[in-house]
């Protein structure tokens, strides 16, 4: 035992004379920004045998990019990750500086610096502690896997810095990662992670949103850092195939009413009704199943609220993105430590203290409807969400458990937008099915009232505009004739049709055009109308 003892003294203190030595013996590295002409390529692919090439671009330039391949055979495209290529010496000395930069990294608190920065630094420091000289191709290919593995998502690094993805799925050990690709729809990818990896990357996915997942507790769903939504499951006791993970990705750039035009969503005239309708007062809801757009369509038309409204937005897991100056974003909390959970429920009741004019919740499911729908009966503009394929069904989960809404106030409600997601000519594509307006009770029946404003034709792939209580109503309020109210809705279409002419999609300038159109219209409408006839 003693002689056991002795070993391990020899080695622990031969490998610190080492350490010593080297430290002492040292080198100089002098980093440079990496030069892709003078430095050479880091990260190369080859096309397997049967595939062919349809498409390469970058996600992180100039380290990693992506391939997009399609195999005739099988009849299907595969997804490459292409990072830059590390083997022999560099992927030891890359498992060496892993270790090592850990507890600087941990223990650094440099205000003010980039993440990159700090990592070069400490990258430097250490390979010149080691005598280790590089060149910037090693350095490089070394700081890319470091931030990727520390600051970054590891190996679906690249797939997150990719705009194209909407969503990332992992489904077990040892299979490829999947990913839904805005051009190729669902894809696989060239990424797959082992038992042990792929255990240890859900635990640490859960630890970077601030949350905990263990055997005992195996599913969570949560945010991460970015936004993104993540739904987590540890082991093999609820997913037979191992951990699993699926990530659907955060919009840093929130799409605007022209972007949902462009893609077909919604027609120029049915946008400019929408805006006339938020613009005075009228609530809504978007309907629909998983991934048709309820969320996205809310989040764009609420660009339409009047600038200096108060608008208080309700979310389980942040999602909203609004250029508004006077916006409360609030977002639910389950309990930590101590305390007690805060749910929409308890947000809803607390954000009528706070007396906005607008009410986003970003779906609605339960008890938080009722205050909701009281909310609207008391002269506040509500949006929301639901998971409904009809007007039908919207007005049945309303009415029905477990959220039971009196059928005299679901008739508060004034629009129901029902979107889905189909598939034209081999594309999945988004597309609002109906916009419907709520009515009264039938006094006959005992049934609630609704008519189509909108609903979309599936064969010429073209929305059909029927006639409108709602602006019948809105003309009325706004004490209008028939001629105001039609050159209010071809004013908002002429600007809407001169933004989508000049793809004005960022949201803040956006915003900041509509915000100017209500302050200033005639202003604004002779400058558009200038410009018109100007093209």
């Amino acid at each position: 035992m003693s002689g056991h003892r002795v070993g391990l003294d020899v080695d622990s203190v031969r490998r610190q004379l080492v350490r010593t030595y080297e430290t002492l013996r040292g080198s100089a590295i002098d980093v440079r920004p990496f030069r892709p002409a003078d430095d050479g390529t880091l990260a190369t692919f080859s096309v397997p045998s049967d595939e062919e090439i349809v498409e390469r671009y970058w996600v992180n330039a100039p380290f990693a990019y992506v391939v997009l391949t399609y195999d005739d055979e099988e009849s299907k495209h595969r997804y490459y990750a292409v990072e830059p290529d590390v083997e022999g010496f560099e992927a030891t000395l890359l498992d060496r500086v892993r270790n090592d930069i850990r507890d600087p990294l941990l223990y650094r608190d440099d205000q003010g610096d980039s993440e990159e920065a700090i990592v070069t630094e400490e990258l430097k420091a250490l390979l010149e502690q080691y005598g280790v000289e590089v060149d910037m191709n090693t350095f490089y290919t070394l700081r890319y896997y470091l931030l990727r593995d520390f600051r970054g998502y590891d190996r679906i690094d690249p797939l997150m810095h990719d705009p194209h993805i909407e969503d990332i799925s992992c489904d077990g050990y040892d299979l490829p990662i999947f990913v839904y690709h805005d051009r190729y729809t669902d894809v696989e990818t060239n990424v797959t992670y082992e038992q042990p990896e792929l255990d240890d990357y859900v635990i640490r996915l859960a630890q970077r949103s601030g949350r905990h997942i263990s055997v005992g507790e195996p599913v969570l769903g949560t945010t991460l850092p970015d936004g993104s939504r993540v739904e987590l499951a540890l082991g093999e006791e609820v997913t037979p195939r191992g951990s699993a993970f699926t990530i659907r990705k955060y919009a840093e750039e929130p799409y605007t009413p022209i972007d949902l035009i462009e893609f077909g969503t919604f027609s120029v005239e049915q946008m400019a009704y929408l805006w006339l309708c938020i613009e005075n007062n009228k609530s809504l809801i978007f309907a629909g199943g998983t991934a048709s757009g309820k969320t996205t369509s809310m989040n764009a038309v609420s660009m339409f609220i009047p600038p200096r409204a108060k608008v208080l937005s309700i979310e389980d897991t942040r999602e909203l993105a609004l250029y508004h100056d006077n916006w409360l974003s609030s977002v639910t909390r389950e309990r930590l430590h101590e305390g007690a959970d805060i749910d929409m429920y308890d947000l809803l009741r607390s954000a009528l203290r706070h007396r906005p004019e607008f009410i986003i919740v970003g779906e609605v499911r339960g008890e938080e409807a009722m205050t909701l729908f009281q909310a609207m009966n008391t002269g506040h503009t509500t949006f929301s969400t639901m998971h409904a394929d009809s007007i039908e069904t919207v007005i049945n989960r309303l009415e029905n458990e477990p959220i039971n809404v009196p059928r005299a106030m679901v008739q508060s409600l004034d629009l129901l937008c029902v979107q889905a997601l189909i598939r034209i000519e081999g594309q999945r594509v988004r597309r609002s099915r109906a916009i419907g307006e709520i009515g009264g009770i039938d006094q006959r029946t005992g049934e609630l009232d609704y008519s189509n404003a909108f609903t979309w034709q599936a064969e010429q792939d073209a929305f059909q505009r029927h006639d409108s209580n709602l602006l019948d109503e809105i003309q009325d309020e706004r004490g209008w004739t028939r001629t105001q109210l039609l050159e209010e809705l071809r004013d908002r279409r002429r600007f809407l049709r001169f933004l989508l002419d000049r793809s004005v999609t960022d949201y803040r300038q956006f915003t900041a055009l509509v915000n100017e159109y209500y302050s200033h219209p005639d202003r604004v409408m002779d400058r558009v109308e200038a410009e018109l006839d100007g093209d």
